[in-house]
């Protein structure tokens, strides 16, 4: 297994204090909700698990065409990669393979332990061909700061069990809504151990949050990180564009994910036209940023796989370009965008509106009505939606792309609650 660099100037004890110094002074407090929801958060703004309306036979049989370094990791990604977190089929991953695919990303939060069991028996034969990616996580959800090492090291252990492997290519710091949790010294310090004993070669971090930027900012000038895991799709984050210029200067490798921006089952049955599809074009406008690794994206059946690498190494275009502006603008004014949050400082209730929303999506876009009841029911009563119906709004004031949050969170109220 080829090692990373050495940390240039920097170890473990320096870096982390001066991320705790950091975090301190950008004052991100928490409250008891923000704290089960950084410890808690399954399935983020997971991709729609939704077809192009039509295939097109071009598409049938596609193989990946391409492939980027991750970093200075030693590590060639293929351009569109494997997210697994709906998968059920072990045949689905020997399926990838066999097409090209080579970097399968899953976590034990993904169906309680069930995505990595999947990835398990269906890479077992291929393990020497193909890279992992796992989180620092349970069944349950993502582990709190302060887990202990032990447990943390643990945690990991039970993921090579179930993945049949004595080591992951990378393991990730998941869903870093604030710098204390990215910069806790519990993780990289089971990190540091478990690299030592050969069981995890490189560190990431996920974030898909309203500190987007800032989190990300941190992880690259720490020094800390191999790679980067992070929400990117069309015309948004556009700070996002620089953190990722400064991290390929550095040699971090930047994954994009949720790449297609919702993918509203509802309006994607429309975006087909000729041999292109919504997610095709997404693909090649995120890959068309030369400091981006490669993109993951949720997989569950051979039929994605064909839609999806059609779209592996072929260039942005016009039409691809109209495509993705049609799309923007059917939703302008119904899409919360991860990593936005401009509204939440100005609900006097303090209504997690983003989580409210992706809720909703849950229930009505990805079909898992009950989940999404179940997650929303954790949302204290005095901070749920229900409280928007003798409010002023002041938070549609705040939203930069003039969503009807009130009017939309009164509606999600009555079908989550």
């Amino acid at each position: 297994m080829a090692d990373e660099e050495e940390s240039k100037g920097h170890t473990r004890r320096r870096v982390l204090t001066a991320g705790a110094a950091v975090a301190a002074t950008a004052g991100l407090g928490a409250a008891a909700y923000s704290a089960w929801r950084n410890s808690t958060y399954l399935f983020l703004m997971k991709d729609a698990p939704t077809h192009a309306g039509g295939a097109d036979p071009a598409w049938k049989d596609a193989l990946v065409r391409h492939y980027r370094p991750l970093g200075k990791t030693g590590i060639e990604m293929s351009d569109i990669s494997f997210g697994c977190g709906g998968i059920g089929s072990p045949d689905v991953v020997e399926r990838a393979v066999d097409r090209g695919i080579n970097y399968f990303d899953t976590s034990p939060d993904y169906s309680r332990t069930g995505s990595e069991q999947v990835v398990g028996k269906g890479l077992r034969a291929h393990r020497q061909k193909v890279f992992i990616a796992s989180k620092f996580c349970s069944a349950d959800g993502h582990l709190p700061k302060d887990t202990p090492v032990a447990d943390i090291m643990r945690s990991v252990e039970g993921s090579l069990t179930r993945l049949q492997t004595d080591y992951l290519d990378v393991c990730i710091i998941h869903e870093c809504n604030d710098l204390d949790r990215l910069m806790a010294p519990t993780f990289h310090e089971a990190f540091d151990r478990l690299k030592e004993q050969g069981k995890v070669r490189f560190l990431g971090v996920s974030s898909h949050t309203p500190n987007l930027e800032q989190v990300m900012r941190t992880a690259v000038d720490s020094g800390r990180f191999q790679m980067m895991l992070v929400a990117y799709n069309f015309k948004n984050w556009p700070d996002l564009t620089e953190i990722f210029h400064d991290a390929h200067e550095r040699g971090i490798g930047v994954v994009a994910m949720k790449t297609l921006k919702g993918a509203r089952a509802t309006v994607l049955s429309d975006f087909v036209e000729g041999k292109q599809a919504f997610s095709q074009a997404a693909f090649k406008w995120v890959l068309s940023n030369p400091d981006v690794s490669g993109l993951v994206v949720s997989i569950n059946d051979a039929r994605q796989i064909d839609e999806y690498l059609y779209a592996s190494g072929q260039p942005l275009g016009a039409a691809d370009l109209a495509l993705l502006e049609r799309y923007d603008a059917l939703l302008a004014k119904d899409y919360c965008r991860p990593g936005c949050g401009a509204c939440l400082d100005h609900c006097p209730n303090g209504v997690p509106v983003d989580d409210v929303f992706r809720y909703a999506m849950y229930a009505e876009d990805y079909g898992q009505p009950a989940m999404a009841k179940a997650q929303y029911a954790r949302i204290p009563v005095s901070q749920n939606a229900s409280c928007c119906a003798s409010c002023p709004a002041p938070c549609e004031a705040a939203c930069p792309f003039e969503i009807p949050i009130r009017s939309k969170l009164m509606r999600f109220d009555r079908v989550l609650g």
